[in-house]
């Protein structure tokens, strides 16, 4: 059974995560040296945007949600995803990517770019429902 009641839809993506960029994070690592390390992780660039957007660094924050975005765009399709379907939220490894494309909705909204803002909403709505309230987006 597909989620978010579709059964007719296809199976939800569950990404496999990166332990090791996770780890390390969890234990308080560098996030620079993180996405160094490991540039596939979408949630070093994560970390990276929303810290920017913490610091109110807004086009680094982009660049580093949009980074984000496209890896994790990659991992989706090597997992099967074809552009659409449920992403979920509840499942850790994907919220790297998630993140990312809430950061970058905060960000595009920041400067005012009201088309990519409402883009990265519509992705979040159609990866799980339940996404962009769970990472603070509207």
């Amino acid at each position: 059974m597909t989620s978010f009641g579709d059964l007719l839809g296809p199976q939800p993506t569950l990404l496999p995560g990166d332990e090791d960029a996770e780890s390390e994070l969890l234990n308080k690592a560098d996030p620079k040296q993180v996405a160094a390390d490991h540039p596939t992780a979408s949630i070093a660039w994560a970390y990276l945007a929303e810290a920017a957007l913490a610091d109110g660094e807004t086009i680094t924050a982009y660049a580093y949600a949009r980074t984000g975005y496209h890896r994790g765009l990659d991992q989706l399709r090597r997992n099967g995803w074809k552009g659409f379907g449920p992403v979920p939220y509840s499942h850790e490894p994907n919220r790297g990517f998630l993140r990312c494309v809430a950061a970058l909705a905060r960000a595009a909204q920041a400067i005012g770019e009201s088309d990519e803002h409402a883009r990265c909403l519509d992705l979040l709505e159609d990866c799980d429902p339940r996404a962009a309230e769970a990472l603070g987006v509207e």
